[in-house]
C-alpha cells in the first residue's frame, strides 16, 4: 500500500497500488447497472414485450461489455506504470544516454 506521505511525494506512483481496488469498485458499479437495466427490462416487458426483450438484451450485453473494457483499461494503465519502471531501470543500468 502507500503511505500519507506519498501523496506529497513525487519519489512514487500511487497509481498501480491503487488501481485494483478502483477496477472493482468500477465493475460493482457496472454490474449495479447492469441490474438495474435488467430489472427496467423485465418491468418494460409487461408494457412492450418486444420492447422489454430488447432493452433486457441490450442491458446484459452492455454490462458485458463494461465489465470487459474496465479490466482492458485497467490492465492498460498498468502497462504503462510498467514500461515507465522498465525504462527507469535501463536508464539505471546506463543503457541510454
Amino acid at each position: 500500500m502507500f503511505d500519507f506521505q506519498d501523496l506529497f511525494q513525487w519519489d512514487r506512483f500511487i497509481t498501480p497500488t491503487i488501481i485494483k481496488p478502483f477496477y472493482w469498485l468500477v465493475i460493482a458499479l457496472i454490474s449495479l447497472l447492469g441490474l438495474s437495466g435488467i430489472f427496467s427490462g423485465l418491468a418494460t416487458m409487461a408494457v412492450s414485450p418486444f420492447g422489454g426483450f430488447l432493452l433486457l438484451l441490450s442491458s446484459i450485453a452492455s454490462t458485458i461489455v463494461g465489465i470487459v473494457f474496465s479490466r482492458i483499461l485497467a490492465e492498460f494503465i498498468l502497462i504503462v506504470f510498467r514500461i515507465n519502471e522498465h525504462l527507469g531501470a535501463i536508464r539505471d543500468q546506463g543503457g541510454m544516454r
